[in-house]
């Protein structure tokens, strides 16, 4: 049995993370006792912020995990299954980023995920959607 050994859950360091700016407007800094400065924020951004981060987190994967699944694929040393598993979670992801999905009851063949892709196209008739 492998000895125990600890490990931060949430180590603090340097934040890598890339952010976006939705909204200046509805937020503002205002004056607060004793000189203190406090950040006020409508409800509507709030609301926004909510929502934009819900889909996002739904439907696209971090830069960093893309690149980490790039990096197994550009890695010579890398197994065919590793390369399987990269690729398909790629695939999904590129689904999943066009917030479209293949009918539940009606599943397409694993190998025509593109075809899936296809049904959801904007261009597509809503038949073939």
């Amino acid at each position: 049995m492998p000895e125990f050994r600890y490990v931060d859950m949430l180590p603090i360091g340097k934040d890598e993370t890339p952010y976006r700016l939705l909204t200046t407007a509805g937020v503002e800094l205002i004056d607060g006792p004793d000189g203190r400065k406090f950040l006020k924020v409508a409800p509507e951004v709030l609301t926004l912020l909510a929502e934009t981060a819900m889909h996002d987190i739904a439907h696209y994967l971090r830069p960093a995990h893309l690149q980490q699944l790039r990096t197994i694929m550009d890695d010579p040393e890398a197994s065919a299954n590793d390369k399987f598993v990269a690729l398909d979670l790629l695939k999904n992801a590129n689904i999943a980023a066009g917030a479209c999905y293949p009918c539940a009851r009606t599943p397409a063949p694993r190998s025509s995920w593109a075809s899936a892709v296809s049904r959801c196209s904007p261009t597509a008739p809503t038949s073939a959607r």
